[in-house]
This record gives structure tokens, sequence and C-alpha cells, in this order.
């Protein structure tokens, strides 16, 4: 799969699941960790776990397994790394203390709707 696939599967995952405020960030003209972030939120801990776990799911299902899973913050933050894609999923009050967004903003947020058409 390309990264923009990735991308496309993880974003539809979580929308399936009802995640919060799904952003899209091309990072990869200005860092080597990543081409794309996907940021989302839940509105509990046990959504959190289940929007990861959906986004892996079916991630899997196209062959595509997270070479690394981490649980920062207990289930409050959760990040997938795809090594091109790497899915952050906070729950909503842990992603506003630590703003990716902001620390990201040279980054080119692309529209996450776009990947839900079709």
């Amino acid at each position: 799969m390309t990264d923009i696939e990735e991308v496309k599967v993880a974003v539809k995952a979580l929308d399936s699941k009802k995640a919060g405020n799904i952003r899209v960030i091309r990072i990869g003209d200005i860092t080597i960790l990543a081409n794309y972030f996907v940021i989302a939120e839940g509105t509990s801990s046990t959504q959190v776990k289940a929007l990861a776990d959906e986004v892996e799911y079916q991630m899997g299902e196209k062959g595509v397994q997270p070479k690394c899973s981490i649980n920062q913050q207990g289930t409050n933050w959760i990040t997938l790394d795809y090594i091109d894609v790497v899915v952050h999923v906070f729950l909503n009050e842990t992603r506003e203390f630590y703003g990716l967004e902001k620390l990201w903003s040279d980054g080119e947020e692309i529209d996450a709707g776009q990947f839900l058409n079709d």
C-alpha cells in the first residue's frame, strides 16, 4: 500500500467508530519521522482504545501491521506507527494539552473528508 492509501484506511476506520476531529497533516517535507500524521480523538479512554483497535484491525485486513504501538498516558493517547503514516488517537483533553497540530503547524493540513468519499 502507498502511504496515502494507508491514510485513507486509517481515516475511514476512525470515522467508522465516530472519532472526533480527524486531522491529516503531511509532514514528509519537514521531517524524516513520517510522511503523514493522522490525529483523532475519543471522548473516553474506552473509545480511544476502540478507535486504535479499529485502525489496527482495518490496516491488518490490508496486510499492514504497525511497526510500533505505544500507549502513552494509559489509554489517553495511543500511537500506531506505520513508518510513513503515524496515527495518534487521543482522549480529547489529552489532545488539547499536547497540541500536536500546533507543534506540526509547518506541515500541510489535508482535508480528512476527502478520504471518506467513495
